[in-house]
């Protein structure tokens, strides 16, 4: 990008188009910009893949600050029309298909929506903001992932300037999303923003995620699939922690700035499953590391990056952000919120949740 532009002092947006709100990260975007921002008004696109969940959001559904769209980031006539009618001042960018292994085995669904869906969405906030004459007062907020750096060895951290090296269709898919928002800057002059954050973790994330899915294998007793030897690395973000800090990019982060979320926190795969059954086990009164017996190392998956890391010094230095709680202590309230809340675990894994949205939204007036 060209040399980032000195943020308003703190930038206020009425009319926010978030899109993948209903989704796992997505949701607690939704939730933190309502709750720290009284005056915001966001509609909420998302297309309801399956990891799209609305009842994710049953607790702001009253809220009349939050309004729900069905509908694809690559349709270009409903954006059309939704930037003509809610003429929005900011876009918080998080629609994506972001599972590593669906990639492999339908690439071009990653293809089509991270990179065309991101293209057509660009294209629809420059046509509206320019023909409205407030380029210079909007903004474009992309989310992407640290996949897009590649892998890294057994030292060194991913910062802003770490060179592009993406080996799944997924982050191919997001690294080239990341260059055509890049692209709509220089050429267009659009105000734009973007982050590279490292794995997330918490409530209502999808159980097919590693942490999720581990909880869950451990309570039913199931097999704990690890991929290899278990020893790639990964550095775990509290997703909460992450919505606080989209909030800070989005409102104070510098225009045409990119910037690292981490967590601080570097975990092998097979010790993130030790810590889960130690603190599963205890919580369910069974005998120390009783569900040890259940792991099963499994075939790599193909290409698997060794270890990510993330520097997020810039972040703290420019914006004053940091991780507000420890990884443990992180782990520990996820794992309770997944045993507190078996209910939204079964309506997921039976498919249950995607009758939500004919239920709780397609008869209003």
């Amino acid at each position: 990008m060209t040399a980032p532009q000195a943020p308003h002092q703190t930038r206020t947006f009425q009319s926010v188009l978030v899109t993948g709100g209903a989704g796992f990260i997505g949701s607690h975007v939704v939730r933190t910009l309502l709750r720290n921002h009284e005056g915001i008004r966001i509609v909420n696109l998302d297309v309801l893949t399956y990891a799209g969940n609305l009842s994710n959001l049953r607790d702001v559904e009253g809220d009349a600050r939050h309004t729900f769209v069905k509908g694809d980031i690559q349709d270009g006539a409903l954006l059309a029309g939704l930037f003509e009618e809610h003429a929005f001042d900011a876009v918080v960018h998080l629609a994506a298909e972001s599972h590593v292994d669906r990639s492999i085995e339908n690439p071009l669904a990653f293809l089509e929506t991270n990179i065309l869906g991101t293209a057509t969405l660009l294209n629809a906030a420059k046509t509206s903001w320019t023909a409205r004459g407030c380029m210079e007062t909007s903004l474009f907020y992309h989310i992407s992932t640290d996949e897009v750096y590649g892998s890294l060895g057994e030292d060194g951290l991913f910062t802003e300037t770490t060179p592009y090296d993406p080996r799944s269709p997924y982050s191919a898919s997001k690294a080239s999303s990341d260059h055509v928002v890049r692209a709509y800057h220089h050429t267009y002059g659009m105000p734009v923003v973007i982050s590279n954050c490292s794995n997330n973790y918490g409530s209502h994330q999808f159980p097919e995620k590693l942490i999720p899915l581990m909880i869950r294998n451990i309570v039913e007793g199931r097999e704990l699939p690890i991929y290899g030897e278990g020893v790639n690395v990964r550095d775990w973000l509290w997703v909460e922690d992450h919505a606080a800090a989209i909030d800070v990019i989005l409102n104070r982060g510098w225009v045409g700035d990119t910037y690292n979320v981490g967590g601080l926190n570097e975990w092998r795969n097979i010790d993130l499953v030790h810590k889960l059954i130690e603190l599963v086990d205890a919580k369910l009164g069974r005998e120390h590391g009783q569900s040890k017996s259940l792991i099963r190392f499994v075939k790599d998956r193909a290409g698997h990056d060794m270890r990510y890391a993330i520097d997020a010094s810039h972040l703290e230095a420019r914006l004053g952000w940091k991780p507000s709680v420890t990884f443990e202590e992180g782990l520990a309230g996820t794992v309770d919120w997944y045993l507190e809340n078996q209910d939204w675990l079964e309506e997921v894994t039976s498919g249950e949740y995607q009758k939500y949205y004919e239920a709780h939204y397609t008869n209003r007036g």
